[in-house]
């Protein structure tokens, strides 16, 4: 049974199940401005943080009283509830045991002159990060080590894809999100009151032997790159994270949580 106050979708030609389904492509959410958000758990985090969806879109029956709550929100802040066919919700999802809740959202970028550095002992600043799932990751770790937020520096991967929305675990919605290109990054990384760590092959400083002092702000560099010399010549502290077994290298997100909780202390 659908909700009260919701309609009942079973046609995969329905324009918001189309709408819904080209979500999971970049181009689609630039134009919409829209993402997807899969599950209930997820969905909720952002009603709590008061982001409701523009529609939100759940499997057969509604009795589940997280659901109901989150049905009430979404109808309350103008947005549109409907129950789907699982056959609906494998199509849009992509997943053959697809979550029984999805959620529509519209995007959100932090303006960076809001950003107030004093409000957070650390920020992360990501340079032309290419994995969506690193990328998730990192804005979780944030989310949960007390970061201000994340600021995607030049040609990052789509924070709204499925994927990194996905890997962010519902922290999409608590942590903002700044997006600037390199060179206005420089300009105002200038004004940055407190030091810009980041991380070098070349660098000599142990992470964990670091000038750490709030506000910090974590500079790293792409996947395979790592830092530019124009980026890297912006950090204060430049800091290794010692390699003592075979691998050479971390993951992105890993090592970005090292330097997280490093300056976190």
């Amino acid at each position: 049974m659908a909700a009260p106050d919701s309609r009942r979708v079973t046609s995969l030609t329905n324009p918001l199940v189309k709408l819904a389904r080209g979500l999971h492509l970049r181009k689609e959410r630039e134009v919409s401005g829209l993402f997807l958000a899969e599950g209930l758990k997820i969905v909720t985090e952002a009603v709590d943080l008061a982001q409701t969806p523009r529609f939100l879109l759940h499997g057969p029956g509604a009795d589940h009283p997280v659901l109901q709550r989150v049905v009430q929100a979404t109808l309350k802040a103008g947005g549109e509830v409907v129950e789907v066919t699982r056959e609906v919700l494998e199509k849009i999802a992509r997943r053959d045991n697809p979550q029984a809740v999805l959620g529509v959202f519209p995007q959100r970028f932090a303006h960076i002159d809001a950003l107030e550095p004093s409000s957070a002992p650390c920020w992360v600043a990501l340079q032309a990060v290419r994995d969506p799932g690193n990328l998730g990751t990192i804005v979780r770790t944030a989310d949960a080590a007390g970061c201000g937020g994340v600021i995607l520096v030049g040609e990052c991967c789509d924070p709204f894809s499925v994927e990194a929305v996905r890997a962010t675990m519902g922290s999409i919605f608590a942590v903002p999100i700044f997006k600037l290109e390199v060179d206005a990054f420089l300009a105002w990384r200038a004004r940055w009151p407190g030091v810009v760590v980041g991380t070098l092959l070349s660098a000599e400083v142990d992470y964990r032997s670091a000038a750490y002092r709030a506000p910090n702000l974590i500079l790293m560099g792409n996947e395979r790159a790592g830092l530019p010399l124009a980026l890297a010549a912006a950090c204060d502290v430049a800091v290794k994270i010692p390699m003592r077994g075979r691998a050479d290298s971390l993951n992105l997100s890993v090592a970005t949580g090292i330097m997280i909780y490093a300056a976190t202390g």
